[in-house]
């Protein structure tokens, strides 16, 4: 049974909050430690919507990635959320200083948005701002009726009577994407809906998270004198900055999109600040680049500076499935280290020399999954990054680490993904491409990736 926590309790509470699972201990009434790092309490960095004077907390609380009972993400497997540890991490995020909380309907299998309202409702409604979305993918739920419910049901879900920010989801991700927004919220009039639902304060703030088709943003932001929308969330990273078309053609730089939203003065929301987890685990040689200049902090933290750091960004988020990745996140906001002018062309050392690995641009967002065939798409896809990152990609046999690379490859391969769900057994049926925010052509990569891998088997490299 929940129950709310009064402020006198919250606050001295604040410190222990998630201590015995993170392995800390309380120090005083400002920080709790980490080792030799102090995690403070009181020097979280904010940012003031320019509509509603909010005070928001520049690191958001992403709860796509939440704990099941089994330790691992709740969008893996079939575990349920750890709802437990859920109330710890938001009870902690809230002692030290985050309040704004992002969810969705489609998040850890539809549990996100259950699981983040019981964890927020044991606390006082204006102590957090929690944003969700109308997340209506499946033609199933386009109609009107349908993607009201879905609305409802998130206020329902969320145990509130207003949202604070509410976003169109995956704006522009779709083959055809301006068809396609306009059957999810033009022609059904649901953004008519909601423009009236923000009118009434039911939603103190619209707004929309791109993926992928410029035309649709672009679209939408001449639009704007008439929806004024009020934020807008998009992909930014030290390596999308200015790679991200040459990654993949169909993508758009992250300077353009922030740069279109700040001449608008719209705040920009981040998403995609790791790049969903590969500026954490960069090649050998990024991170000695990296640790070079600030060899106490992590490596995710450049990448939550370097989002943080441009003035019209409102928050940024990360989604966090342990307690150590909420603490390394506060204190790279606690307060923010802007970068300098030189630390921005340090970073961008670093993506140049990212750019010489042809990695494959997946985050890790499962949108493709279920694959109806069993493939475990991301874990093929990851594993392939992975030990192309790690220089274990041999392209012929004559190479001096061949034998090594290769035994590290397959071996790795079998204990990342069960032999039914390897690439190998795909169809090219192409239900997934169509729901990549980044555009993969995942038939494409899994034929590729599989005739590499029986190559690796044959020794024919």
């Amino acid at each position: 049974m929940t129950h709310e926590i009064s402020r006198r309790d919250f606050f001295k509470l604040a410190g222990a909050a998630g201590l015995a699972g993170a392995g800390l201990s309380a120090c005083d009434d400002k920080s709790a430690s980490t080792g030799s790092v102090k995690i403070p309490t009181d020097q979280m960095t904010y940012r003031t919507n320019p509509k509603t004077g909010d005070k928001v907390s520049l690191l958001g609380f992403g709860m796509m990635r939440l704990p099941s009972v089994g330790g691992r993400s709740a969008r893996e497997g079939n575990e349920p959320i750890d709802q437990e540890m859920v109330n710890e991490m938001v009870d902690y995020a809230l002692a030290h200083g985050v309040n704004y909380f992002d969810t969705s309907p489609a998040y850890c299998r539809g549990g996100s948005e259950a699981a983040t309202g019981i964890a927020l409702s044991r606390h006082p409604r204006e102590s957090y701002y929690v944003a969700t979305k109308l997340s209506n993918f499946a033609q199933s739920t386009w109609s009107r009726e349908a993607s009201i419910e879905m609305y409802e049901n998130s206020k329902k879900f969320l145990k509130v009577d207003y949202i604070d920010y509410y976003l169109l989801h995956s704006i522009g991700g779709g083959n055809d994407a301006m068809k396609e927004y306009e059957d999810r919220y033009v022609n059904n009039g649901m953004l008519d809906f909601l423009l009236e639902e923000r009118e009434a304060g039911r939603i103190r703030n619209l707004g929309f998270s791109y993926h992928g088709d410029i035309r649709i943003f672009d679209y939408l932001l001449s639009r704007h004198d008439e929806y004024k929308w009020d934020f807008v969330q998009i992909q930014m990273n030290y390596l999308d900055w200015r790679y991200a078309q040459q990654i993949n053609a169909r993508n758009t730089n992250a300077e353009y999109l922030y740069e279109e939203l700040a001449k608008r003065k719209i705040p920009a929301i981040i998403m995609e600040p790791l790049l969903g987890g590969r500026l954490s685990n960069v090649p050998d040689n990024v991170v000695a680049h990296l640790k070079q200049r600030e060899p106490e902090r992590s490596v995710a933290s450049w990448a939550f500076r370097f989002a943080g750091s441009y003035p019209d960004v409102l928050t940024v988020l990360s989604g966090m499935t342990r307690m150590e990745h909420l603490q390394d996140n506060i204190l790279s906001y606690s307060p923010l280290k802007a970068l300098t002018d030189e630390e921005f062309d340090f970073l961008q050392e670093a993506a140049t020399m990212m750019m010489q690995y042809d990695t494959i641009p997946c985050n890790d967002c499962k949108y493709c999954m279920p694959c109806p065939y069993g493939l475990d798409i991301p874990a093929i896809l990851l594993h392939y990054n992975k030990c192309l990152n790690e220089g274990n990609v041999p392209e012929s046999s004559r190479e001096p680490n061949y034998r090594k690379a290769r035994q590290i490859y397959l071996v790795g391969y079998d204990r990342s993904v069960p032999k039914l769900r390897q690439a190998s057994h795909c169809i090219g049926c192409d239900q997934c491409s169509p729901h990549c925010p980044q555009r993969i052509d995942i038939p494409a990569e899994m034929r590729r990736i599989d005739e590499y891998v029986e190559r690796l088997k044959q020794n024919t490299l």
